[in-house]
């Protein structure tokens, strides 16, 4: 009987997952079938970039599984029911024997009030789409907001300052200014922001948005033009209204070989699954994870498969990439545990070394 394996998400983890499996699977014992709300492969790591105007590849999902036997249904994902096997798609259901849980991550937008209904976000195609279009309408000596102090937030308002430095960008971090890196990459950070203009509040917090800007913690209100939020991710709520255990995210709660601690014929992988690392602390949600993880989940789904004897994953951190417009970056590179050690690279070369890095997982996810 052909064993049906469904992966939900066709990111840089469900891609890579639904790729992998197809190369150490065999046609005649498995169907594969990948499912996503759209029919492209979206590079989310670059979409600072198409909210400042800069094209990205066009990669139909079609011609990435051509040839593989991987089966693409292009519909939104509405319902899992575990105990049936099924998942429902908009319209119709779809039957399974294991499940891949990959439908990554969005912005949070619902912690603050009007940050749904005003601000901009970049953590989707639509909503770096509908930036670029808001940026391109922007006049000369407009204002804006970028809220939000980690990655993302650097990346987009860095981004947006060096492609209209007509511009007046400013950050809002609700605590240390890239508090996470090493005190080396902090410098370089700093002198990046001081050279593009871009003024930094820190140790703030947003407790509202409206459509002429933020209101703060301390009641100070912050006009602007544009407020883009940054500040955290949200997962789909689909995992826990489907009765899998979740944590207080609602990521998928698994185990070291990525099985759902619930209901062992689901895999999570990516943004959406809180995976073990070697240290006891849970995955942070990055495409440095999400690739390794869903490579690692079709690998054993095909051990599974054969019976042969399974092997624990083990999630470790090398590095952070962070891009500072197209000519500058830093790279702080880590211990195992992603945190920082003193060794960093900064300027060209690193804004290299990460055009590099996302060229190559998109490689790797697609192949």
């Amino acid at each position: 009987m052909t064993h049906r394996i469904v992966i939900l998400g066709a990111g840089y983890a469900g891609l890579g997952a639904a790729t992998r499996a197809a190369r150490l699977l065999r046609p005649a014992d498995v169907e594969l079938t990948l499912v996503n709300r759209t029919d492209r492969f979206v590079e989310r790591v670059r979409l600072h970039q198409l909210a400042t105007g800069q094209p990205l590849p066009d990669r139909p999902l079609s011609a990435v599984l051509a040839g593989t036997g991987v089966r693409l249904v292009v519909a939104p994902v509405v319902g899992i029911d575990p105990g049936a096997g099924e998942v429902r798609l908009d319209g119709r259901d779809l039957r399974y024997d294991t499940l891949v849980y990959a439908l990554g991550s969005g912005t949070a937008v619902d912690d603050v009030p009007g940050v749904g209904t005003h601000a901009f976000t970049v953590g989707d195609l639509d909503g770096a789409q509908r930036l670029r279009a808001r940026l391109s309408a922007l006049d000369p000596n407009g204002t804006v907001l970028v809220v939000g102090g980690g990655l993302t937030g650097l990346e987009t308002a860095t981004e947006i300052a060096e492609a209209r430095p007509d511009l007046r960008v400013t950050l809002v971090c609700s605590g240390q200014f890239c508090g996470w890196l090493s005190e080396r990459a902090r410098r370089h950070v700093r002198r990046v922001f001081d050279r593009m203009g871009i003024e930094v509040l820190r140790d703030s917090r947003v407790t509202r948005v409206g459509g002429d800007g933020v209101v703060l913690d301390d009641t100070r209100r912050v006009p602007s033009d544009v407020v883009v939020w940054t500040a955290g991710f949200a997962v789909s709520g689909l995992a826990t209204a489907a009765g899998l255990a979740t944590d207080r995210r609602g990521r998928l709660l698994v185990d070291d070989r990525l099985r759902s601690t619930s209901h062992r014929n689901v895999y999570g992988v990516g943004d959406a699954a809180a995976a073990p690392t070697p240290d006891g602390r849970e995955t942070r949600m990055s495409c440095q994870t999400g690739l390794p993880m869903g490579r690692y989940a079709a690998a054993e789904i095909a051990r599974t498969h054969a019976g042969h004897r399974s092997k624990p994953i083990r999630i470790r951190y090398v590095w952070q990439n962070i891009s500072l417009g197209r000519r500058d970056g830093v790279t702080q590179f880590t211990r195992s545990d992603d945190s920082p050690v003193q060794a960093v690279l900064t300027g060209r070369l690193s804004a290299r070394f990460k055009e590099a890095i996302t060229v190559s997982a998109a490689w790797l996810a697609s192949r």
